[in-house]
């Protein structure tokens, strides 16, 4: 057959002759060959692939595989073939030929088995021995899910490799994981069975014509953009994708993974890097694109809860209870919308929001990249008359527009304010007309407007890149665990938080706008009352469960409004202490639990008095300060370096003296110690905050310590049952003396504990928090619902 299809192509004068032909033979295997993907985009890709590449020396052979049996499945997947289309500008004669070509030259497989793995290989070995063809290599396609890809990859390993000196590449769709650790593992699973560089992790968004332009975008257009492309000049970054259809249909894949997993994670994660990306030397350089990324997504300050708005359209619960048969008092909390604020610790973009939205039963069907800049320019002359290309208060906005939309086309859009671009004329035109047309409610005529010359689905671009080996179209593994690293701590936050309802389509109006709040995003009009789920219902402010605990006052409601009222209480001890001494001396301790309020205080409490504030760690790990397991660089990222407090009334503990750690000998605790005595009068704090470990610890003083639970001595060397082992610790004497001491409890995780610690008396040496009792001081409990009630 594929004699007969090199002879058809030789008497047309479309492809080599065998002298010519010195590249070899590739065989492309696709797995799932009869599902929707395959369907809709993959026969189409490789047709397109075919068409592009037949006269370029290479032979191909196309392989569909899937577990149906041979006669059914081999029906199915012509059906799909015979439907195949060329583009508009290919002759129909060339067309016919081709079509006809490619249909001979595919064949399905049933692969299910071991067996069947062998027996394909051994088919392809066959026929190029038949045509005296050498392998240049094989593609093996995965469009299919991810469960099954470690016993395929096995199958391939042990029996579907290509001979010696041809190439492998297997590509892979995702899901790619579900959060870190999942993917951790899928990664390591395919690992074993491939080398980095035989894995194509396609992302199809990169494949988009205008996101795949940003780069050489930027490259092309350095002389214009290296002043303005930074922090000064760029107000903010819009990346959005919105849908109007809703999850009906995909509830199953939806309820395990949301929007975010779904396209924020992945599209718009890889479409923020292509903007933030420092450009490397050469962009033909894989190992430079593919390490500039990773420099990028490595430089993104991590996500908090308050970093996003969820929200989900109202009928999304019953297309659940319908195609999952769940009961009508199921209650989903998966997000079908997300605004997310993502910002950058690079020098160019530090400050700047990048905001990534994406929804379905949204108003329209757009994605687009925006970059808007800042404008600091006055015009006496009236609107109306002023010049688009000369005027500098129109807006100023580079646009690499997906898709859809108003345009319905990918696009890319320079304001005429700002620059003519350069573009490559031979695969980008300029649009002129359309003048009624407005995009970001400026007529298109204020904008230098380019489109493709040749509109190209993103999959026949990937395919092509799979097959030109350009491995920076897609995504390693790597830079597939530093995403997953980034979204993961935000995921598991919000897994529990309500979503706000949301009608979909038009009638959603300004239900979704959303602003930026002290670093934080809110929706901008309150969730109307027909909207919510009665179900929502919960405790309100600072309802009081009990009023003491443990014969102390408590103060307690959800996590959110806890910590909003723990972060004015410190802020009025703060006032306090000034007030009366002129300084305020304030000690935290590390782990979890304090992040909230660091964040609060800083985005929150502009008035706070940090020019007289001394801030000390009441605990920390016997690692460097520049250590993540640290509690001062915990301390530093989420509070210390968004706050004005002299670098002089900073104090981490010495635990890194004479280039070792928490060594007796090197005196770090007796130093502490007098570095106390020798600021805050009495070693008396201000305020000492401090949290409670599900053993009963508190600081860093554990059950059955032999430091710190009994004695005088300030601060103490102490060993905990996790690593870090060693850690140095406030005293239980030292806490004691303070003037106020707030514990801080959240999480159902806490509940035992905090039921445990509400019955017993005080016993130090089997639960530490017991022991905290200031002897002319104030203790203040505050624990969340969660922990409190379960």
């Amino acid at each position: 057959m594929l004699r007969r299809v090199l002879c058809t192509m030789l008497f047309m004068g479309a492809f080599p002759s065998p002298a010519e032909m010195s590249q070899g033979h590739i065989s492309v295997v696709l797995l799932g060959a009869t599902g929707d993907l395959a369907k809709k985009y993959l026969w189409q890709g490789l047709f397109q692939l075919y068409m592009d590449q037949v006269s370029s020396g290479h032979s191909f052979t196309f392989h569909g595989a899937a577990l149906t049996a041979l006669e059914p499945g081999q029906k199915l997947m012509f059906d799909v073939l015979k439907k195949l289309a060329c583009p508009p500008d290919e002759a129909p004669d060339r067309c016919a030929v081709l079509k006809d070509q490619f249909l001979k030259l595919s064949q399905y497989h049933q692969l299910k088995t071991a067996e069947n793995y062998t027996v394909l290989n051994r088919e392809i070995e066959a026929l190029l021995r038949q045509e005296g063809l050498k392998e240049a290599g094989r593609i093996f396609y995965f469009s299919v899910p991810p469960f099954a890809y470690t016993e395929i990859a096995r199958h391939i390993n042990s029996s579907c490799r290509p001979p010696p000196g041809a190439w492998l590449r297997v590509v892979l769709e995702k899901p790619f994981g579900h959060d870190l650790e999942s993917a951790q593992q899928l990664a390591a699973e395919l690992t074993s069975f491939f080398r980095e560089e035989e894995m194509y992790r396609v992302d199809h968004y990169l494949g988009k014509q205008a996101v795949a332009h940003i780069l050489p975008f930027r490259d092309q257009n350095q002389q214009f953009l290296d002043p303005i492309w930074n922090r000064h000049h760029v107000e903010r970054v819009e990346i959005v994708l919105k849908e109007t259809v809703d999850a009906k249909g995909r509830t199953s894949f939806y309820e395990q993974y949301g929007v975010i997993r779904d396209v924020l994670q992945n599209h718009l994660t890889e479409a923020l890097m292509f903007l933030t990306m420092e450009l490397p030397a050469n962009l033909s350089r894989t190992e430079e694109v593919l390490r500039c990324k990773l420099q990028a997504l490595r430089s993104l300050r991590g996500l908090e809860k308050h970093s996003a708005v969820l929200g989900q359209y109202q009928a999304y619960a019953s297309h659940v209870q319908e195609e999952l048969k769940k009961g009508q008092d199921y209650v989903s909390t998966t997000p079908t919308f997300a605004g997310v604020l993502v910002q950058s610790d690079s020098l160019r973009w530090e400050g700047v929001p990048f905001l990534l939205t994406s929804g379905k039963a949204l108003d329209e069907r757009v994605g687009y990249v925006r970059v808007l800049f800042k404008n600091r320019a006055y015009c006496t002359q009236s609107e109306t008359l002023r010049d688009a290309g000369h005027s500098q208060c129109k807006a100023k906005q580079i646009i690499f527009y997906i898709g859809h939309g108003a345009l319905n086309t990918p696009a890319v859009l320079v304001s005429r304010n700002l620059f003519r671009p350069v573009m490559p004329k031979s695969s980008w035109r300029e649009v002129v007309g359309q003048p009624d047309l407005h995009v970001f409610g400026q007529p298109l005529s204020d904008y230098y407007v380019y489109s493709p010359v040749k509109e190209r689905d993103a999959y026949s671009v990937l395919i092509s890149n799979i097959y030109h080996g350009r491995k920076d179209f897609f995504i390693t593994t790597e830079n597939l665990l530093a995403s997953w690293a980034f979204w993961t701590p935000l995921l598991n936050s919000i897994s529990h938080q309500p979503p706000r309802l949301y009608p979909g389509g038009v009638e959603n109006q300004n239900l979704l706008d959303f602003e930026m709040v002290s670093g934080e995003l809110a929706f901008t009009a309150a969730e109307p009352v027909e909207l919510l789920n009665p179900d929502r219902s919960m405790p309100s402010d600072f309802k009081t469960i009990q009023s003491k605990f443990r014969q102390s006052p408590l103060v307690s409601a959800w996590s959110e409004d806890l910590i909003s009222q723990l972060a004015s209480d410190v802020e009025k001890a703060a006032n306090r202490a000034v007030a009366g001494s002129g300084q305020f001396h304030l000690a935290l301790s590390g782990g979890s639990s304090p992040v909230a309020l660091f964040q609060r205080l800083a985005r929150h409490h502009y008035a706070f008095p940090w020019r007289h504030t001394h801030v000390w760690l009441v605990d920390e790990r016997c690692v460097p300060l520049t250590d993540p397991e640290s509690n001062f660089f915990s301390l530093h990222n989420h509070l210390l370096q968004s706050i004005r407090v002299p670098y002089f009334n900073v104090h981490p503990m010495p635990v890194h003296l004479n280039q070792r750690l928490c060594v007796e000998e090197d005196g770090g605790t007796e130093l502490y110690a007098k570095e106390i005595a020798a600021l805050v009068a009495n070693s008396s704090f201000d305020l000492v905050l401090l949290g409670l470990g599900t053993d009963g610890h508190t600081a860093s003083l554990f059950p059955d310590s032999e430091n710190g639970l009994e004695g005088t001595r300030a601060v103490v060397l102490t060993e905990s049952p996790v690593k870090p082992h060693q850690r140095m610790s406030f005293s239980l004497f030292l806490i004691n003396k303070a003037r106020q001491v707030f514990v801080l409890v959240v999480g159902k995780g806490k509940h035992d504990i905090t039921t445990q610690i509400s019955r017993v008396g005080r016993q130090p040496r089997k639960w530490p928090i017991s022991g905290v009792s200031p002897s002319s001081g104030q203790l203040v409990w505050y624990v969340d619902y969660e922990a409190l009630l379960g």
